[in-house]
């Protein structure tokens, strides 16, 4: 079973659907970087029994992510905010470097920086 970092990724986001073990099985798999052997002694498990709660765990995070996609509209956002984030600049760039610079176009600009700064903080 190769560790995947999409799971990790999606345990942040839909953990707290699991039961609290089958959370914290995972949280030790893909966070904590702890092997099938290590986790079954901290749970007092067998290997197998780790290696079924993860697989369910997988299989409960990736059909709600299917479902609802709620990680993939994230990453979205965020890369939609990282290139709103990049034109910005380009244009403060291309209005200082002009020959007659606007102070409307830099304002502009800043507002939008100082929006995305919100919206990502």
């Amino acid at each position: 079973m190769a560790k995947n970092l999409e799971i990790s990724f999606l345990l942040d986001f839909y953990g707290d659907v699991l039961t609290e073990r089958q959370r914290e099985v995972m949280e030790q798999y893909y966070n904590d970087d702890l092997s099938l052997a290590e986790i079954a002694d901290n749970f007092g498990i067998t290997r197998q029994g780790v290696r079924d709660s993860i697989k369910r765990g997988e299989g409960i995070i990736l059909d709600l992510e299917q479902k609802v996609g709620f990680a993939a509209r994230y990453r979205a956002v965020q890369q939609g905010v990282a290139q709103l984030e990049s034109l910005a600049r380009s244009i403060r760039f291309a209005n200082s470097n002009s020959y007659s610079p606007s102070a409307e176009i830099e304002r502009d600009v800043d507002a939008m920086l100082e929006e995305i700064r919100r919206i990502t903080d």
